[in-house]
């Protein structure tokens, strides 16, 4: 499965997010976009990389960068992840996996001897150009979003 990397036009995105409304990649043209991609609503990884985009929102639209989270969950599960935790940042719902797939993160897992589908914690940080500045797969939560954000800032 190939993905897109530095330099590519990033592939469109156009999905329903937390609260129902229809959310565009191209909507951001001109600005920064954080797309990252993570397995599941409220599992310990995926709640703390939540949490720390969103304790570090005012710096990333400081920097004018907007975040956007992609998972396969449904709307109404992100809702849910949403007002559980607070979260401040847009959470995108990819039930089918189209987006997923174009961006190369549904890929086969394996846990205790066991293989299965699912979403590679990656991230995408898009530039004003609507180009992929930077890539980072198999992402590791602790110190991620502090990564992400310098290399924002940097842009």
């Amino acid at each position: 499965m190939t993905h897109p990397v530095a330099n590519d036009i990033a592939p469109a995105v156009s999905l329903p997010r937390d609260g129902g409304e229809i959310v565009n990649l191209s909507d951001f043209a001109g600005k920064k976009v954080v797309l990252y991609f993570y397995p599941k609503d409220d599992t310990p990884g995926c709640t703390k990389e939540a949490i720390g985009f969103t304790d570090m929102a005012a710096e990333f639209s400081a920097a004018e960068t907007v975040i956007l989270g992609v998972s396969k969950d449904s709307v109404k599960k992100h809702d849910k992840f949403v007002a559980k935790h607070d979260l401040k940042i847009a959470l995108l719902s990819d039930e089918n996996g189209d987006v997923c797939e174009r961006y190369g993160t549904w890929v086969e897992k394996s846990m205790y001897g066991k293989t299965y589908m699912g979403i590679e914690r990656a991230t995408y940080l898009i530039g004003p150009d609507g180009k992929i500045a930077q890539v980072w797969r198999k992402v590791r939560v602790p110190g991620h979003v502090e990564a992400v954000l310098e290399a924002a800032r940097a842009l």
